[in-house]
Order: structure tokens, then C-alpha cells, then sequence
């Protein structure tokens, strides 16, 4: 299993599950992915939530030390989980948090994708990143190589987001997207909406109805 864990202030990764306006901070010891079933509702960043056991749900994502600029999880601790364990925000679309890993995930091979936590060459790295390029075999790196660079060395600027086909990955696609670093980014937050936000928007413009992400690692 691939562990994921958050990185320490001034790495780069993607910290926090968004529930509308709301950010979770994720717990800083459980590897957790997230699967979010996407609809057909206009708006691409409206989805439920669940969990696979409801009962111990703040040993998966559980609060942390105050950080400026983060709501805690109002929105999570007023949802209702059925017995399925799902909990319910809305009639749109819905995000499952796991554990497993990413790299052995799919649904049907052909409408579903995973999240790469890339770096804006696109190249591979450590982490997530490097695993998921490994499983997926040379010819991801060959493919995000082919995507045109916005800037010299970059690709995939921090927030937006890159589709490559998965090749030797189970899922049919995998989606690149780069996150704040903290330390640095003027707008973390902003850009963290909005890495999500540009995953959800470039697969539902593919056809991708099952989107699966590291907590992400995200």
C-alpha cells in the first residue's frame, strides 16, 4: 500500500479535502484516497461524502492545529451518514475517502481516472507521483513530455490540472494536478480550490465519471 502522508510545512502537496467553502484538514498519520462519482449538475465541485466506517471517521480526517485561512469541518460534522456509511451533503454526485492504493484502483477501465499529485514539469517524482508512474511504464512519462510547456520547464503550473491516458494503470486516465507550496504560494488556499476545482472541470470534459484521488494525496 502506498502511504501518502501530509508533507511538512513547505513541501508541495494537496492538504486539505474542499466540501464546498469548507477545507479538511486531513489527519497526518492515516493514508487515505478519495473516490468522487461525478454528475451531470452544472457545477463540477458539488459532491457527497462518505466514509467505509462512519463510526471512526475522525481517525481518517480529524482536525489539527489552526492554520490561517482554514475553516475546520462544520460542514462534515453536520452530515448524515446512512448505514452504508455515506454522508450525505447533496443530490449531486459523491466523494468516498479509503484506504488502498491508488495505483491498483479503477472501476470499468474506460470512464474512470486517478489523480497524479504531479509537479509542474510533469515528469514524475517521489511520493504518489513516482509510484504512479512507475505502474503506468514509460510511456506516461513520454506522454506528459508531449504536453506542450506553458513556460520553460513547466507544464503544469500550480492550481491546473493535465489528462494523460493511464497505459499499464488499471484506470483508464490519470489526471496531473500541482498543489501550493505553503510557504511560498500568496494564495495557497486559492490554489488548492482550485487544483481541485480544474480536476473536476477536465474530467467531467473528458468523460470521466469516476475520479479517483490521493488525499490527497489529492
Amino acid at each position: 500500500m502506498i502511504s501518502t502522508s501530509i508533507l511538512s510545512r513547505g513541501g508541495r502537496g494537496i492538504r486539505f479535502l474542499p466540501f464546498h467553502r469548507h477545507l479538511i484538514p486531513a489527519s497526518t498519520t492515516c493514508s487515505t484516497t478519495t473516490l468522487a462519482t461525478l454528475s451531470s449538475h452544472p457545477n463540477p465541485t458539488s459532491f457527497k461524502i462518505a466514509t467505509k466506517n462512519p463510526a471512526p471517521f475522525q481517525n481518517i480526517v480529524k482536525s489539527s492545529s489552526p492554520v490561517p485561512g482554514i475553516v475546520g469541518f462544520s460542514m462534515m460534522a453536520s452530515a448524515t451518514a446512512g448505514e452504508d456509511g455515506h454522508f450525505k451533503l447533496s443530490e449531486t454526485s459523491v466523494l468516498k475517502i479509503n484506504k488502498g492504493d491508488i495505483t491498483k484502483w479503477f472501476i470499468d477501465g474506460s470512464s474512470d481516472a486517478i489523480v497524479n499529485p504531479a509537479n509542474p514539469r510533469m515528469l514524475g517524482g517521489g511520493g504518489a507521483d513516482g509510484a504512479i508512474h512507475r505502474a503506468a511504464g514509460p510511456e506516461l512519462k513520454e506522454a506528459c513530455y508531449k504536453v506542450p510547456e506553458v513556460q520553460p520547464g513547466i507544464r503544469c503550473p500550480t492550481g491546473e490540472a493535465r489528462i494523460t491516458p493511464g497505459f499499464k494503470l488499471p484506470a483508464s486516465h490519470v489526471i496531473h494536478t500541482v498543489g501550493p507550496i505553503y510557504d511560498s504560494d500568496k494564495d495557497p488556499k486559492g490554489s488548492l480550490r482550485n487544483a481541485y476545482k480544474n480536476c473536476l472541470t477536465v474530467a467531467k470534459e473528458n468523460n470521466i465519471n469516476i475520479l479517483r484521488c490521493i488525499r490527497v494525496p489529492l
